[in-house]
């Protein structure tokens, strides 16, 4: 008998320590509201604030280039010449012609002033003034014309220096040194990029748009409040200006579904390059939002789920739904819990709904 009660406590005793082993201890934590920046990155296309194709005006073969590609050059330098000699020439047959039609005129007034004092005289007709009259006003119309030949043929003239229209950076070369160009070529000589600003052009669903106007408290003029935006290089630098968004285009594309979004970056000291491919970085600032970290979830069928503590430490599975944007360690939950209520924070995998637990004293 006293061997039986010896067995009969000592398995009592076990079944106490294995209920108190059977309760987990562990770490829990009070959701409480925040505001937090989360960042998300856009593939964008970078052009310069003006890329102007060079096209020349005239017909010729180039017999100078003095840039080389990728030279940085300021409004009205000469980047090509294109040869001079015929158009030259026509300078000077034009101005000849201009002096032939100016010594017409002069001898056409002489006659008309002459045959004026004539006919108050009556020693003319009128017929005869009218004559001179007409003839002074037909060398004036050809002295006008020989003046916009001139012009034209000086205007020519010009064209065979191809001048930079900006201050900006020389792109691609397509025709060197005896080429012959004209107007209707097609491909431009070259192009010359404005680069003290570099547009990034990306895109943003229409969802995403409506949700920059909604956490910026904007209603009209998206644009003007909307926070500063970083750009994320080739290199996976991030560049060191930050840029604002200037344009949303006002309609959305139906093949997308998304809207071209353009952003400005100051670039004074010429890094950026038009035609050159980067991130676009676009911060959301979320206000009272429930920061959770990642790994107190567990996900079934696509949904996400936590713990739950109420006030006899029993825990509870609960779905939750999330921001769709993280900052690599939390959550952001936007519905399913409140401020105030507990979540477990480790060892979810082994708890079941019901499970009783010893909250850590140096959580909560």
């Amino acid at each position: 008998m006293l061997c039986l009660g010896i067995v009969l406590l000592a398995s009592c005793n076990q079944k106490k320590n294995n209920r108190k082993q059977q309760t987990p201890e562990l770490s829990v934590m009070e959701v409480k509201p925040s505001t937090e920046k989360f960042y998300e990155s856009y593939s964008a296309t970078l052009k310069g604030k003006q890329d102007i194709d060079i096209h020349p005006q005239i017909t010729g073969f180039i017999t100078k280039v003095n840039v080389d590609e990728g030279a940085i050059v300021k409004k009205g330098q000469v980047l090509f010449q294109i040869d001079q000699v015929q158009y030259q020439e026509a300078v000077n047959v034009a101005k000849a012609n201009v002096a032939v039609a100016e010594a017409d005129v002069a001898t056409a007034r002489l006659t008309a002033k002459n045959k004026k004092s004539l006919a108050e005289r009556k020693i003319i007709s009128a017929y005869e003034l009218q004559l001179s009259e007409n003839e002074l006003g037909s060398c004036n119309a050809q002295l006008a014309l020989a003046k916009a030949e001139l012009v034209s043929a000086q205007k020519d003239l010009s064209y065979t220096r191809i001048t930079s229209p900006t201050d900006g950076i020389i792109g691609k070369i397509s025709s060197r040194v005896g080429a012959l160009v004209s107007p209707t070529m097609t491909d431009a000589i070259t192009t010359v990029s404005e680069f003290t600003t570099i547009y990034a052009n990306f895109s943003l669903t229409e969802k995403k748009i409506l949700a920059l106007a909604k956490e910026n408290h904007l209603t009209t003029g998206i644009i003007k409040n909307l926070p500063e935006v970083q750009l994320k290089m080739s290199n996976d630098d991030i560049y060191r200006y930050p840029g604002t968004i200037e344009t949303i285009s006002g309609t959305i594309d139906e093949s997308t579904g998304a809207a071209s979004i353009r952003a400005a970056f100051p670039n004074e000291d010429g890094i950026l390059r038009s035609g050159g491919t980067a991130s676009v970085i676009l911060p959301y600032s979320l206000e009272n939002c429930l920061l959770i970290p990642q790994s107190a979830t567990y996900e079934i069928q696509d949904k996400k789920f936590v713990y739950t503590v109420d006030e006899n430490s029993i825990v509870s599975s609960t779905e939750i739904e999330i921001y769709p944007l993280d900052n690599g360690s939390q959550y952001a939950v936007t519905k399913g819990l409140s401020a105030g209520d507990k979540i477990v924070i480790e060892g979810i995998t082994s708890l079941r709904d019901g499970t009783i637990i010893k909250i850590k004293s140096n959580t909560l």
